[in-house]
């Protein structure tokens, strides 16, 4: 049994991502799962290239994509993925895209088949600030999250997925007033958040 973890490259002029870090610090395995871990591009292009190619090559049973959220003030997680691109700050190859669909003809939406109300009421009876957001936005997160959606029922697969934003970390506060939370919390986050969705429940 595999689960596959995302975290993101830096972007927006930060030296580093919290979600990367995090995933970085997870043990190899998590629940009785073998944990794999992708850090992803922060490209609109890359994520759809990287992320059915990783889906195909290893078949876990679950997918937990992560990334930084910074102003958010807590953990949250993502309950829908729309198929639009559209941000006005370019993504690390300087592309900016506007009102364009992440896949041609395919669904609007895909809800995340994660047990996101689980993983919260888990995560908050551990201490750890969380709640279900409704948008992951429409830059590179949302982009992320769509395509393995989208991946994972064109194939038929039983594969649960989801996203998961976490606030900036301490160090990314020391200039800026924003909300951050300590790089522990947020792998303690992650772990618990896997090994929820091992456990199953509903998705939304």
């Amino acid at each position: 049994m595999k689960v596959l973890i995302t975290g993101f490259e830096p972007f927006g002029g930060e030296a580093i991502n919290p979600s990367w870090e995090a995933v970085k610090a997870l043990p190899r395995e998590l629940g009785g799962a073998e944990i794999i871990k992708q850090r992803l591009p922060v490209t609109f292009r890359g994520v759809r290239e990287v992320l059915p190619r990783l889906i195909t090559e290893t078949r876990p049973r679950v997918i937990l994509l992560t990334g930084q959220a910074g102003g958010r003030p807590n953990i949250t997680v993502e309950r829908v993925a729309i198929n639009v691109m559209d941000s006005k700050m370019p993504d690390n190859e300087g592309y900016t895209p506007e009102d364009e669909p992440v896949f041609e003809g395919a669904p609007a939406a895909y809800f995340s088949t994660l047990p996101i109300k689980n993983i919260v009421q888990a995560l908050r009876g551990e201490g750890i600030p969380a709640a279900v957001s409704n948008t992951a936005g429409t830059y590179v997160c949302n982009t992320a999250m769509y395509t393995v959606l989208h991946t994972v029922a064109v194939a038929g697969m039983e594969t649960r997925a989801g996203f998961v934003h976490v606030p900036f970390v301490h160090e990314q506060a020391l200039d800026k007033p924003r909300p951050s939370m300590g790089l522990d919390t947020i792998v303690r986050a992650f772990k618990i958040a896997v090994e929820t969705s091992l456990k199953g429940g509903e998705g939304f």
